[in-house]
């Protein structure tokens, strides 16, 4: 398997994990010292894997309530030993996408290879500006 395919089949395990609300698989395969830059504050973003781990009980309750995170388009380029990625998702609730069908929330990973094992060390997740 390429290191592409590898860091694909990566994020889309993390995909999976979120919407069936695994918070252990969410966070296998983040470094300690992951940094999140999120669409909901803290403004200077999330830093360190129990951080990380605590932002996520209030997305999989917005989930739970029948919101959609779906990735429609995913791209990974990989060197030797860092990667990134970017996706679009459908991300949000139903009412949203009846007003915003288009909508599209996006995500950058950054990844390191350590041990031979692709990890994520950075996300950053954006909407488009409403205005």
């Amino acid at each position: 398997m390429s290191d592409e395919d590898a860091i694909r089949d990566l994020i889309l395990r993390w995909a999976d994990a979120i919407r069936s609300g695994d918070l252990e698989s969410v966070l296998a395969d983040h470094d300690p010292n992951v940094v999140m830059f999120d669409v909901p504050p803290p403004y200077d973003g999330i830093r360190g894997i129990d951080a990380y781990r605590a932002s996520w009980a209030p997305f999989f309750e917005w989930l739970r309530q029948g919101a959609i995170f779906e990735i429609v388009e995913l791209d990974v380029t990989a060197g030797t030993d860092v990667a990134f990625a970017y996706a679009l998702l459908r991300c949000g609730t139903p009412e949203d996408f009846a007003t915003k069908p288009d909508n599209r929330l996006r995500i950058t990973m950054g990844l390191r290879k350590r041990d031979g094992r692709w990890v994520v060390t950075h996300e950053h997740h954006s909407f488009p500006s409403a205005d």
